[in-house]
């Protein structure tokens, strides 16, 4: 008898252009067991990790150069995007996302509340995995930073489904 098991990881490569014509390089390794879908962005040489945990409903950033993590809630949109990778049946080795006029792209802004250090106990393990020995803080959306706030990071994350996403952190004052 041949049994087919399914495998728990998976990896798929995205290869696309960001919206300033830059190449970015982009893997999402999938954990159905965990129900965790990391990304890793290169771009410029330098790699930033983007974790999405929907088990315990949150999204863990940790940008390249950074000596710390980023912490929010996931939203319907977040679970409904990490949904069509970790339903992928087969295994891929690589898919390429091509630039179309049906590829959205958004740009959100989170605020770094920089008072609001999360402990480490109370996250899942992949999270605390992925920030060991890292401070965590809370970050949350807002319209956009204001004049005297400093924009730090950014990072450009493309779904399979032709959605992009441009995630800028800045600090809220406290």
């Amino acid at each position: 008898m041949n049994l087919y098991i399914q495998p728990l990881l998976q990896v798929v490569r995205l290869t696309y252009k960001n919206p300033q014509g830059s190449p970015v390089n982009q893997s999402a390794v999938t954990d159905k067991r965990r129900s965790t879908v990391t990304y890793r962005v290169t771009s410029r040489n330098q790699t930033s990790v983007v974790l999405f945990d929907s088990k315990h409903g949150l999204v863990c950033y940790k940008a390249a150069g950074e000596r710390s993590c980023f912490l929010r809630k996931m939203e319907s949109r977040d679970f409904e995007n990490i949904q069509s990778i970790l339903n992928v049946s087969e295994p891929k080795d690589e898919l390429i996302l091509l630039q179309n006029n049906r590829t959205r792209y958004y740009r959100e802004f989170l605020g770094v509340m920089g008072g609001r250090k999360v402990s480490h106990e109370l996250l899942g393990e992949p999270v605390q995995k992925m920030c060991e020995h890292l401070p965590i803080y809370w970050a949350k959306k807002g319209e956009g930073p204001a004049r005297q706030r400093l924009i730090y990071l950014c990072i450009d994350i493309c779904f399979p489904n032709n959605i992009c996403v441009s995630v800028c952190f800045y600090y809220l004052p406290d």
